[in-house]
């Protein structure tokens, strides 16, 4: 069996996210659920996704909605109560380097992007979701493979601009000294957040009450340093986003 929260996971706040796991797991434990000692901070994010003794994972709603929906039990989103987000939600800001003449997302038209994935939300669909309800899609964008890779690619010159996912972003400028050679220009539509998932076939409720237990029972240090507010269960019906396009489809 396995658990892992890898996608806010970094050195600055991994004694807190020890401690948030220690929590659930006792919890976990109360309710009759097995769980492991430890987090797995060595799996791939795809292949915890889809291993069958997933106790508890973190899932972007993007490779969710276009490949996992029928495949885990969706728990809960994560609360990071992030500007202009309701509850469960989070969205990405645009950036483009802080010399940038760019101040206008229409601007962004026909600009190079730099993407952390194609099958993020935050670093990709949630950007051509914006592009889209403008009436038109952004081309196909350089892939970085993370979103400290995108804030580089921008800071450099390697791309006009990036999505990077608030939550992201808000740690970055703690530690990443990058962040001073961009500046923000807006925000992408809301999305739900990180969603907290196990193996397909479990009732959620007892993961849900073990989670929020723990959450309420962290070390306000802990909760500060991770920025968490809670979890949010939300409708499967929030999760109906339309997927973004393929890029060889995507027209500048």
């Amino acid at each position: 069996m396995i658990a892992s929260l890898p996608m806010y996971l970094r050195p600055a706040n991994m004694a807190a996210h020890h401690a948030l796991w220690a929590l659930i797991r006792v919890g976990l434990r109360d309710h009759g659920l097995p769980a492991p000692d430890a987090l797995d901070e060595n799996i791939d994010f795809e292949a915890s996704w889809a291993h069958p003794d997933l106790v508890l994972g973190q899932i972007c709603n993007l490779p969710y909605r276009a490949q996992f929906r029928d495949h885990v039990t969706p728990i809960a989103a994560m609360d990071y109560g992030l500007p202009g987000c309701t509850p469960g939600y989070y969205n990405s800001v645009f950036i483009v380097h802080r010399d940038s003449a760019i101040s206008d997302l229409r601007h962004l038209r026909g600009r190079h992007m730099a993407a952390s994935a194609l099958l993020s939300q935050s670093g990709y669909g949630a950007a051509q979701q914006w592009a889209a309800d403008q009436g038109f899609l952004f081309a196909a964008p350089l892939v970085t493979g993370s979103h400290a890779a995108s804030i580089k690619a921008v800071a450099t010159g390697a791309a006009d601009f990036a999505a990077i996912d608030a939550q992201t972003w808000w740690m970055a400028q703690q530690d990443d000294p990058l962040t001073g050679q961009v500046k923000v220009i807006g925000t992408t539509p809301a999305s739900p957040c990180m969603t907290l998932i196990t193996r397909a076939g479990q009732d959620a409720a007892p993961y849900l009450a073990a989670i929020t237990a723990a959450v309420a029972s962290l070390p306000e240090s802990h909760r500060q340093t991770l920025g968490l507010r809670g979890v949010m269960p939300l409708s499967p019906d929030a999760y109906d986003i339309p997927l973004p396009p393929e890029p060889e489809a995507v027209l500048a």
